[in-house]
């Protein structure tokens, strides 16, 4: 584990109780739920009787601006940051009520809910602000990429995806803030408003960019029919098709994953190569 999560580990049990105490709550049971990766999440009570959550996250490069961006969206149309310690990577936020994932609707109505709060999302933030573009994320991928170069199955393919990715990734003024990271196990139900996003990484960039996390959560609808089911989702936001399907052939060909070896991701690459 590197030391700087390893420190995190060491330190949450420490961290919580004192958030508890500055912020008057009472914790529950951590939140069970298989999109919860990379942070400590329980529901809480407020000293006013009020329901909201505590997310302690861990560091991690592509969530470093999570606080800022829920500042800046405040709530339109993401949770609400109530408050924030922003050098514990520390958030109390409005919690969603009664909370169901978006996976629990069929697909083709999670695509109009993600292109929905997509283009909500899509704005392009007053300078200064503290958000990297998105070259910054994919740089980082391309490393990790390259560092395992020798476990690469299809070296062409994979030489390809780091190019676009490249290509791709170059600021333009058509720039907005993206969430990186939107898909239907990161839109949850709510009271406010029908649902709201959660969980956004956010960096500059291209909007296209925005449509691929969803995709590639569609599995076996975007195996069956890459290029329509692109199309679909580019339509509904009002994006180009083209520029999804290159960003989503970067990702199925050159993208960091676990194991090099996934014959279905490389098939992917090769179809939406086409």
């Amino acid at each position: 584990m590197e030391p700087t999560r390893a420190e995190w580990f060491a330190r949450l049990d420490q961290n919580r109780r004192a958030l508890a105490r500055r912020w008057s709550l009472t914790i529950q049971s951590p939140f069970d739920r298989e999109d919860i990766g990379g942070a400590w999440v329980a529901p809480v009570t407020r000293h006013d009787g009020t329901s909201a959550v505590l997310k302690l996250a861990m560091p991690h490069m592509e969530a470093e601006h999570e606080i800022e961006g829920l500042r800046f969206w405040n709530g339109d149309p993401t949770v609400r940051l109530l408050d924030a310690d922003d050098d514990l990577g520390a958030m109390l936020l409005e919690r969603c009520e009664p909370g169901t994932s978006l996976r629990a609707v069929p697909e083709p109505d999670q695509d109009v809910v993600i292109a929905r709060l997509l283009r909500r999302l899509w704005r392009q933030p007053p300078s200064p602000h503290p958000f990297r573009p998105l070259s910054a994320m994919i740089d980082d991928w391309c490393d990790e990429t390259m560092g395992r170069s020798a476990e690469w199955t299809d070296p062409g393919l994979a030489h390809e995806g780091l190019r676009l990715f490249r290509d791709l990734s170059q600021p333009t003024p058509r720039d907005v803030l993206l969430a990186t990271d939107l898909h239907a196990g990161n839109v949850l139900q709510a009271q406010r408003e029908p649902w709201l996003a959660i969980d956004p990484k956010p960096f500059v960039g291209d909007p296209a960019y925005d449509a691929t996390q969803h995709l590639l959560n569609c599995g076996a609808r975007l195996r069956a029919d890459p290029l329509g089911t692109i199309r679909h989702l580019a339509d509904l936001l009002e994006v180009n098709d083209e520029r999804v399907r290159f960003w989503l052939f970067a990702r199925a060909a050159a993208g960091p994953r676990d194991g090099w070896d996934d014959q279905q991701t490389l098939e992917l690459a090769r179809r939406v190569a086409l």
